[in-house]
């Protein structure tokens, strides 16, 4: 007896059962993340930024140090990353607010892994005047500057002054996109560079640069002048080879032959004359 194959039921398409999609996992956004990044044999880490619009009297919350913290000993212990012994770190804190014990912390995290923290560049004021009271080298950059794109006069868009209580040892540097304060010393082989002013209540021997975007009205002041090198705008002037018998408070300023040092009794005097040459 012969099979009836047209009575046979065949499954179609539509009578499968399909897979449900797969859950797309979220995406992570790196910029809110801690990272490493080597750039031009160094080696960058880079925190992830606040929330804007907080003023430097705010501090960060438990919560988001926490955060952080975790981030930075996970990115640490991470077995991907092959450090060469004693790399110096770049902490890029960006407009992270960072207190002295927080700054210490990083360090002694990165010490466990054989790094070491050389310098940190921030936006925010706290941040630098901690970094460089422990020691490290400040970069700090204007946050407002980095908003406003509209051409200003280079002295209005100056960033307000940045005030220290430290010295600053062999090796520290110092920068800063206005007037730089300093009550204490500068040592030979550190170095503070300021679009601004620069004045140290204390002795100079290291080397300074005001007026680093060109001012030529940028000055230098410090109780005691040995400095190793002086620099305003594109002038440069070195210190004299032989301390003087006796010290003062002396000024560095630029004048048409060049950079000049007189003593700030005199500068004053000197100013109303040029004033007076002016008119």
């Amino acid at each position: 007896m012969q099979s009836d194959t047209s009575s046979s039921t065949t499954v179609t398409p539509e009578n499968t059962v399909q897979p449900k999609d797969q859950a797309t996992p979220p995406s992570v956004n790196l910029q809110q993340q801690v990272r490493f990044k080597s750039l031009d044999g160094r080696l960058l880490l880079i925190l992830p930024p606040e929330t804007p619009n907080l003023e430097d009297s705010d501090p960060p919350t438990g919560s988001q140090w926490t955060e952080l913290w975790q981030q930075l000993k996970h990115r640490i212990n991470g077995s991907e990353h092959a450090w060469k012994p004693d790399t110096e770190v770049h902490l890029i804190a960006g407009n992270r607010l960072l207190d002295v014990r927080q700054l210490q912390e990083i360090a002694e995290a990165l010490t466990i892994a054989q790094l070491h923290l050389k310098r940190v560049q921030t936006s925010r004021r706290q941040t630098a005047v901690a970094a460089a009271t422990v020691g490290y080298s400040v970069d700090q950059d204007s946050e407002r500057n980095k908003l406003n794109n509209t051409p200003t006069n280079k002295a209005d868009s100056q960033a307000d002054p940045l005030y220290l209580q430290t010295t600053l040892r062999s090796g520290m540097e110092v920068k800063h996109p206005g007037t730089v304060i300093i009550v204490g010393d500068v040592n030979p082989g550190s170095t503070v560079v300021a679009e601004g002013d620069i004045i140290i209540w204390g002795r100079l021997r290291g080397s300074v640069h005001a007026g680093v975007n060109g001012n030529l009205k940028s000055m230098i002041m410090a109780l005691q002048m040995e400095p190793t090198l002086i620099r305003i705008a594109d002038q440069m002037a070195r210190g004299p080879e032989k301390p003087p018998a006796q010290f003062y408070p002396e000024i560095a300023y630029m004048t048409s032959q060049g950079v000049r040092i007189s003593k700030a009794s005199d500068y004053a005097k000197v100013k109303l004359w040029q004033v007076r040459g002016d008119r």
